[in-house]
């Protein structure tokens, strides 16, 4: 049974515990120097809010479901109705699993890395045969719309727009490429989880290791935020505006002008999957469109609160 609580109204001076109080105020939102969706810079403004000091862990969603009884997205079979044409027997519970190819593959087809994997939801990241062992501290990831909007609603919170992620992601800095600066790899230190070698199938990271970090294992921003770039994409409350979706198909939404219209939201902060060869949109003003009704093994989320 799905079961969601009022949100609560919270004063602006209340000690949120898990959430740092962004103060508001006038930025610059956007670039004019990446990719065609994040143009044109202009002046924005934003009030006060409160934001998750990092995203939302699996520890954190596991207890939102034991109170809730909530079932995601992907733990639910597709119904036909909305999959006209579609196979039967591929309309199975599950989601995109990122799954490095054995060598190089080109970079044009992003087949070459992701599957759909039955049986793979929050629960199981990697498929039926995987779990949560040591991941409890990682953010939750293979949540869809509706589960992050559940959750929201559960804990008397919302998810940030586009413009509130985006102030509190530059952490009071101005016209810097990256949340820490102009440099992505200061004094060559990594300031985020993204990806590290050839994209897709080589990982120098320590153990070659691919995917989600423990939250907060890589510097916070000035406001004291942890993951706002890299690590996980994160949905944002502001539905997607641009003519189309990203041309790079490397968040696993690739565009089809041909297939039914479905709503697609503003993810923002890039993943670990982010690389400076295929996708560098580890930076404050990148943003990806990602369909409702989709989820994947590098998606998750974090909550504001707006007083």
């Amino acid at each position: 049974m799905r079961e969601t609580r009022p949100a609560l109204p919270i004063a602006a001076g209340a000690r949120r515990p898990g959430m740092t109080w962004i103060p508001g105020g006038a930025f610059r939102m956007g670039s004019d120097h990446h990719y065609a969706e994040e143009a044109p810079a202009r002046d924005a403004r934003v009030d006060g809010f409160w934001i998750d000091t990092a995203p939302v862990t699996n520890r954190q969603f596991a207890r939102f479901v034991r109170e809730t009884g909530w079932t995601t997205f992907a733990e639910i079979a597709p119904n036909p109705a909305d999959y006209p044409g579609a196979p039967r027997e591929s309309l199975v519970a599950g989601s995109l699993v990122f799954t490095p190819p054995a060598g190089p593959v080109p970079l044009d087809n992003p087949g070459g890395w992701w599957r759909y994997a039955a049986g793979a939801d929050w629960r199981h990241p990697l498929g039926p045969e995987s779990g949560l062992a040591g991941l409890w501290e990682h953010p939750v990831v293979h949540v869809a719309w509706s589960d992050v909007e559940a959750y929201a609603v559960w804990a008397g919170a919302d998810l940030p727009t586009e413009a509130e992620w985006e102030f509190a992601a530059r952490g009071g800095l101005t016209d810097t490429e990256f949340a820490w600066g102009d440099e992505l790899s200061p004094k060559g230190w990594l300031m985020a989880n993204t990806w590290q070698g050839g994209f897709p199938h080589q990982s120098l990271k320590p153990n070659g290791r691919f995917r989600t970090s423990k939250v907060g294992s890589f510097p916070a921003n000035g406001y004291g935020l942890s993951d706002m770039i890299g690590n996980v994409w994160e949905w944002t409350r502001d539905g997607w505006s641009a003519p189309s979706p990203t041309a790079s198909p490397c968040c696993g939404d690739s565009f089809d002008p041909d297939a039914p219209t479905i709503a697609r939201k503003v993810l923002k902060g890039g993943s670990h999957l982010c690389a400076p060869t295929y996708c560098r949109r580890y930076r404050p003003a990148a943003r990806h469109a990602q369909s409702i009704d989709s989820c994947t093994s590098h998606i998750g989320f974090r909550c504001a609160i707006r007083p």
